[in-house]
């Protein structure tokens, strides 16, 4: 058989094992697709009255993405971010909040990829995240209702003591203005705890392939 023939054969049979090897190295690195939901557990309690902007933030993935028959992200994956806003203001004035920026998953191997998602919802009650990704907490609780109920209460105790039936409605109604003024300039904080479920949406495909660099520390104060 001529040379150039033996080479093209062993060319040809070469080719289908390039091609499966190509195949299977692109089902691996099948990148996760905008919109998926990564499911993580906080592994840092973050709250408006002990964190600031910068701070880091560490999280666990507490439900595997699986492509194609393929785990990409195992549960126990490691997110990192940082604190992109810390509100916290008086009653009338707004819900305090937190801002949470994602910004990397690291694999149980070490390997490190960017991640480009924002937080959609969280597992407490009564709490939302605005479209922006930031978690607003409650804007009031029982704990407040106990409070102007018992200054209205206390007021109409005193006033009763002092002036009688009349006494009663004056100082309850002193009482309650009081209380409401106090609830009013109060501040309100909000806390999302270790443990907490947090939901991220990706808002482009994660593509395990050129591991993310990283992050250098960001400073700031609050807003």
């Amino acid at each position: 058989m001529p040379r150039f023939m033996k080479r093209s054969t062993l060319k040809w049979m070469l080719f289908p094992g390039l091609l499966l090897a190509s195949m299977l190295a692109a089902q691996t690195s099948s990148p996760v697709p905008a919109g998926t939901a990564l499911m993580v557990r906080l592994d840092t309690t973050l709250a408006t009255f002990s964190n600031r902007v910068g701070d880091p933030f560490q999280a666990r993935v507490s439900q595997a993405i699986i492509i194609n028959g393929n785990t990409l992200i195992p549960v126990g994956t490691t997110v990192e971010g940082r604190v992109t806003k810390v509100s916290e203001p008086r009653r009338i004035s707004g819900k305090p909040t937190i801002g949470l920026l994602p910004e990397a998953v690291i694999l149980p191997t070490g390997e490190r990829y960017y991640l480009d998602a924002t937080l959609v919802d969280t597992n407490i009650p009564g709490a939302d995240v605005n479209q922006e990704g930031q978690f607003k907490g409650l804007g009031h609780d029982r704990r407040d209702t106990l409070e102007t109920g018992g200054g209205t209460a206390g007021g109409m105790l005193i006033g009763g003591l002092i002036g009688g039936g009349p006494g009663i409605l004056i100082g309850g109604a002193v009482g309650a203005t009081s209380t409401t003024v106090h609830w009013l300039v109060k501040h309100r904080s909000a806390t999302l705890p270790a443990g907490t479920t947090l939901t991220l949406e990706l808002n482009r495909p994660l593509t395990m392939g050129t591991p993310a660099p990283v992050a250098a520390p960001v400073s700031g104060g609050s807003n």
